[in-house]
Parts: structure tokens; C-alpha cells; sequence
């Protein structure tokens, strides 16, 4: 077991934790696990009203733009044949487990980083992706997507910076990752907000 997960003392706050993200790991686990589960639930809700020949809505319709019943039933909805939800509910919970771990002064070995570094670039590519379609094909915005959103963009940052600073720590992108990781979430979020500005504009609030 030891191989696995090693306890470390109380005074390990040294270069061996590289300042772990475990409170952005705690509360992006969470909130995006909230954000995933309500999304299924909302899609069985969803498909159930339609099955039953209702006019099917969700919690989160607030506007022709603004709408989760507008995106949920869509293709890129279900990318690989299932609900994306679901992707999150497993990706989320791995992410809450790691981080209540580390919250618990247990140690992760690097392979587990590495997994974690390999999950977290899946999940941006394909936040990514999914942001281009809901924004410029779709033409909807899902509010619980976008919470989901809003916790991998930090989540990606921060884990890719603590992992180039314990894998490559004399880099220069390490360097300005470290120096640089507010910054780096702010304008990301600068830039997805102007292009959904940009895209939809005063449509937001009709």
C-alpha cells in the first residue's frame, strides 16, 4: 500500500507537495460534480416528458438563448454515444477523491499526477470543443455547462502547474505557469466571455 499513497508528516510542507492545487481539486470536484449530476438529471427529466408526449423543458431555460433543453438534446451532447454528464460525473468524483486525499496530508505518487494531468487535458479539450459548438454552431448557452466551464479552466492550470514544477521545474514555461496562474485563468476567462459576448451581445438577457 505504501507504493500507492504515502502519508506524509505534518512538517512536509517542502518541495516534494510543489504546492499541490488540493483546494482548487476540493471545490472544482464538488461544484462540478453538482453541475454534471443536475445535467443527467435534467436530461432523464428531459427525455422523459418527451417520451410521454409532453412539450419537454428544464430548470435552466431562462430565454431562447439561455437555455439547457436547447443543448442537452443536441448531438455534441452526447459526443461518444452517452450523455457528456456522465463523463463528468466520473471525472469529478476522481478529481473530489484526489483532493479530499491530499486535504488529508496523504502524498500521490507521480503516476497518479500524471493520470490526473492526462485527465484534466482531456477534459479542456474537450470543454474547448464543446464551448466552439455551443457558442458558434448551437447557438445556446446551458448554464450548468458553463459551471462545468468555469471549474476546468482552473483546474487545468493549476494542475498543469504543479505537475512542470515537479517534472520540469528549470523550464521557462514552468516559470511563467508559476509566476503567471492568475493571470492565465483571468484572461481565459476574458476570452470565453467576449466570444460569448460577442456572439449573442443584449440576446442574453431578452
Amino acid at each position: 500500500m505504501s507504493d500507492v499513497l504515502e502519508t506524509r508528516p505534518d512538517e512536509a510542507t517542502d518541495a516534494r507537495e510543489v504546492r499541490d492545487p488540493r483546494w482548487m481539486m476540493l471545490i472544482g470536484g464538488v461544484v462540478g460534480l453538482v453541475a454534471a449530476a443536475t445535467l443527467t438529471i435534467e436530461k432523464v427529466r428531459y427525455l422523459t416528458e418527451l417520451s410521454e408526449g409532453r412539450e419537454p423543458t428544464t430548470n435552466c431555460d431562462l430565454n431562447a438563448f439561455v437555455s439547457c433543453g436547447g443543448v442537452i438534446n443536441t448531438p455534441e451532447a452526447s459526443a461518444f454515444g452517452f450523455p457528456n454528464p456522465i463523463i463528468g460525473i466520473v471525472g469529478f468524483t476522481v478529481v473530489l477523491t484526489l483532493g479530499v486525499l491530499l486535504a488529508s496530508g496523504v502524498r500521490l505518487p507521480g503516476w497518479i499526477w500524471g493520470g490526473l494531468q492526462v485527465g484534466v487535458l482531456f477534459g479542456i479539450g474537450f470543454v474547448t470543443w464543446l464551448q466552439y459548438q455551443s457558442i458558434y454552431d448551437i447557438e445556446k448557452l446551458c448554464p450548468w455547462c458553463m459551471v462545468v466551464w468555469t471549474m476546468m479552466i482552473p483546474l487545468f492550470v493549476l494542475v498543469t502547474a504543479r505537475n512542470l514544477r515537479a517534472f520540469a521545474p528549470g523550464s521557462a514555461v514552468t516559470r511563467f505557469l508559476s509566476n503567471w496562474t492568475l493571470l492565465v485563468v483571468v484572461l481565459w476567462y476574458v476570452a470565453v466571455i467576449a466570444a460569448i459576448w460577442f456572439q449573442f451581445g443584449e440576446n442574453l438577457w431578452a
